[in-house]
């Protein structure tokens, strides 16, 4: 069955699901802005298949006997739940199982910048849109000279590094790092192990913003492209087909006006022609946004 859902951000997605029971057997989720968007499709269901009446049930021919050895052959939903539990994705948006999937294997994240006056590092929390439970923790951590130079030189202008933690107080998954920058800001990707997973560079001349993203072999992999004025960018792939977003969202007046404090949906809608480090560089570069732009208004 196909479902359509129009979320209340706007955003248009559908899939095909084989209901349980007459609902949804997972839970589904907007690739935009992480609404939950299962009693939509549980609307949809009902109106295309009402309950129908308990009757006598007919006879059924005996049940289908059990391979030897003890395994059970699964076929539609039974087939997709258990992909799901084994991790295999699935192509409807929001039903990969982000839920227990570890950090670095997930396709969107609520990024949303901690609070604070005065601060002279910043620190993210990182959020899974579906439940709002924080997946991980993103840190900004400078050289010590570095942090307290910021009070005479802009900050944009000087080094500094952003470590994503899954667990705080364990080692992090994942480090960007930025070095002296002039006109045209460099970030290096850098795993958790120590591995360089490729760089990103600011765009010279552009209106809207982004960068392009490299890989570690200094092969170009995708375009971040931006409208600062909205503050929404698109994850584009060598062919330019869009592979992801980000956006930001809307916090409350009283945060806006009052703070610099942003929370934003990181969205990868689509890695098939993309390389196993794609998600680490993506989510990378939806945190350069904010440490490369947001930080020279």
């Amino acid at each position: 069955m196909e479902i359509k859902i129009q979320c209340g951000c706007g955003t248009k997605y559908k899939f095909d699901i084989e209901p349980l029971n007459g609902r949804m057997p997972v839970i589904v989720t907007c690739p935009n802005c992480g609404n939950n968007g299962t009693e939509d499709a549980n609307q949809q269901i009902a109106q295309r298949h009402p309950a129908p009446a308990y009757a006598a049930a007919p006879s059924a021919p005996p049940p289908p006997s059990v391979p030897a050895g003890g395994g059970l052959r699964l076929s539609g939903v039974g087939q997709a739940l258990s992909s799901l539990a084994v991790g295999e994705s699935t192509s409807a948006p929001g039903l990969p199982g982000d839920s227990n999937a570890s950090l670095l294997h997930r396709k969107t994240f609520v990024v949303k910048e901690r609070v604070g006056m005065l601060k002279l590092t910043d620190a993210y929390d990182i959020l899974d849109p579906a439940t709002s439970q924080n997946i991980g923790l993103a840190k900004e951590e400078p050289p010590t000279w570095a942090k307290w130079l910021r009070l005479v030189v802009e900050k944009h202008r000087l080094p500094t590094a952003i470590n994503i933690y899954e667990h705080e107080g364990q080692p992090p998954v994942l480090s960007i790092k930025r070095g002296f920058t002039f006109l045209r800001a460099k970030i290096n990707v850098v795993s958790g192990d120590g591995r360089s997973l490729g760089y990103l560079k600011s765009k010279l001349l552009t209106i809207g913003g982004g960068f392009h993203v490299y890989d570690h072999a200094d092969q170009a992999v995708a375009e971040v492209k931006g409208n600062l004025v909205g503050w929404e960018f698109r994850f584009l792939n060598k062919s330019g087909r869009e592979i992801g977003t980000v956006s930001k969202k809307w916090a409350g007046l009283a945060k806006e006006l009052f703070t610099s404090a942003d929370t934003y949906v990181i969205a990868l809608t689509d890695l098939s022609s993309t390389g196993p480090d794609a998600v680490s560089l993506l989510l990378a570069a939806g945190l350069a946004i904010d440490i490369v732009y947001k930080e020279s208004e």
